[in-house]
């Protein structure tokens, strides 16, 4: 486990703006010092700071009053926690060239599950090396550990030296580090220094019993998390791929055609694992490495299995023109990665005579080209649903889902068709006026509908349905609907809500159009 610690994080953000992202390699500007400033208990204080404002002695949580009567020309800038999130993200996503597996931890530090991955870069102390060469080149100041142990790597990190800590050498590297270095809550390393208890060795060699009465079980936790004794699980912040593989190129390319090219290059690759699985791909992210570290995600998605490579290219072409403004190369891409976060079953069937096959896979292709274009919400489906109340007995679904539910509904028992209810439905029923009704049950005669009075020429109904009481409540009113033409040919679907001689008058609802 690799952690990586930033503790200049929201200073180095600014001065990367100020001095561009090379500014440590070529060295700081005489500038005064950069400090962050926040809210804190109904008083301005300092909440980051650089190397300088430290070296002069000025601390976290201190007044800027008081930071100022220190040093006049501090420069003070009001903090941005958002901003300092979306870099973190972004060094987050950098970090996805050496592992998949990237994890937040607080505010300025990350995880990286390096788990058979080392040896890619020449071993843990060359990616170590690596990492963070290449960071410090992009204008921060980093830390960087690596052990076996997420809570040890992070101790050593921030309160040591850093470097690769061999399993055996766990304990040895633990014991002169500060109990700060533990992840404890800061009264919990208070009240131990009050003790005696300044650093972990001191914890090694005290009884266990009465620490556990003392300050709880979370401190021997945390103790033996360090020390690889208990387990610690880290999430990753994305979910990982079922299947990847990428390109490290020599030359940086930019042009469409050239990732497109490597694009099925890459596909091609991954046909081999998906036919050993016999699955294809669902949804696929192309992942752009550019040359300055920012990386860019592009997703489509497939209304059934692919394997094809040129097919998952054309794909990417269709998403690329679309993003063309948004997608802006720089000096160029260094990696290309395609994952397939999704995959299903594939099923290698032959089309019959009459060309079926032919034809369903032509409508899959329509839907996957405009979906990767215009997004997989713009063409949609119903699907219906298990229920008899007509708002709930189907819902809207993306197109190329539909794809796939109804190839399932085919080799089943598909849902039957209800040819009187209307294409159109409301997503809320619109309240009628009944100007003249046959009573008891029968349909309006006359009825105003967004102020226009419409005369019923033809009716057909009463459609009694009674509502879901496990839904909507046991006392929940039984609907009547009718299909009704007006005198200038108009269809409607209308229902009464409620019964005359009641206590309560009915209440008359406009549910949906036929045309």
């Amino acid at each position: 486990m690799l952690s990586l610690s930033f503790p200049h994080l929201p200073t180095d953000r600014i001065a990367r703006k100020r001095w561009g992202l090379s500014w440590r390699s070529a060295g700081r500007p005489d500038a005064p010092p950069i400090v962050c400033s926040g809210r804190l208990n109904n008083a301005m204080r300092l909440t980051a700071l650089d190397e300088v404002a430290e070296r002069i002695k000025l601390k976290k949580n201190q007044g800027v009053a008081e930071a100022r009567a220190i040093y006049p020309l501090l420069d003070v800038i009001e903090e941005d926690l958002a901003a300092d999130r979306r870099l973190l993200e972004g060094i987050a996503d950098w970090c996805d060239r050496y592992t998949p597996l990237v994890a937040f931890d607080g505010k300025d530090g990350l995880f990286l599950d390096i788990t058979g991955c080392a040896h890619l870069f020449g071993g843990e102390r060359a990616m170590l090396k690596d990492i963070l060469s290449r960071l410090f080149h992009m204008g921060f100041d980093v830390r960087g550990a690596i052990s076996s142990s997420p809570g040890l790597s992070w101790a050593v990190s921030r309160f040591g030296d850093g470097g690769v800590i061999e399993t055996d050498q766990m304990e040895h590297v633990l014991a002169p580090l500060p109990v700060a270095a533990l992840r404890l809550e800061e009264g919990t390393v208070e009240a131990l220094k009050k003790l005696g208890l300044k650093y972990i060795v001191d914890l090694l060699s005290a009884p266990r019993a009465p620490l556990a009465r003392r300050f709880g079980a979370q401190l021997l936790l945390r103790l033996d998390q360090a020390l690889g004794v208990e387990e610690e699980p880290v999430s990753p912040r994305r979910p990982v791929a079922s299947l990847s593989a990428e390109r490290r190129l020599i030359e940086p390319i930019g042009t469409e055609e050239d990732i497109l090219a490597v694009t099925g290059q890459i596909a091609q690759s991954l046909k081999a694992s998906l036919e050993a699985r016999g699955a294809g791909g669902r949804v696929f992210e192309l992942v752009l490495f550019r040359v300055d570290g920012r990386v860019f995600r592009i997703p489509v998605g497939a209304s059934q299995p692919l394997r094809d490579p040129k097919h998952i290219a054309s794909l990417f072409s269709e998403r690329l023109q679309a993003i063309h403004d948004d997608l802006d190369a720089g000096y160029g891409f260094e990696i290309l990665r395609l994952n397939v976060l999704r995959h299903d079953p594939f099923n290698a069937t032959q089309g019959d005579f009459e060309g079926g096959r032919q034809k369903e896979t032509s409508l899959a292709a329509f839907i996957d080209k405009i979906a990767a274009r215009l997004g997989a919400d713009c063409l949609q489906r119903f699907q219906l649903r298990e229920s008899h109340v007509p708002e709930r007995a189907a819902i809207a679904i993306p197109a190329m889902e539909g794809v796939q539910a109804r190839r399932k509904a085919e080799d089943g028992n598909p849902f039957p068709s209800r040819s009187e209810r209307p294409l159109r439905l409301f997503a809320r029923p619109e309240q009628v006026e009944a100007l003249l009704a046959e009573v008891p049950d029968g349909p309006p005669q006359i009825f105003r509908w967004r102020r226009m009075q419409h005369r019923v020429a033809r009716s057909e109904g009463p459609e009694r349905l009674a509502m879901e009481w496990w839904i909507d409540g046991a006392d929940a009113e039984a609907r009547d609907y009718f299909r009704i033409e007006d005198d200038a040919g108009h269809r409607f679907w209308i229902y009464r809500e409620g019964f005359y001689g009641h206590e309560l008058p009915p209440r008359w609802f406009m549910h949906g159009l036929f045309a």
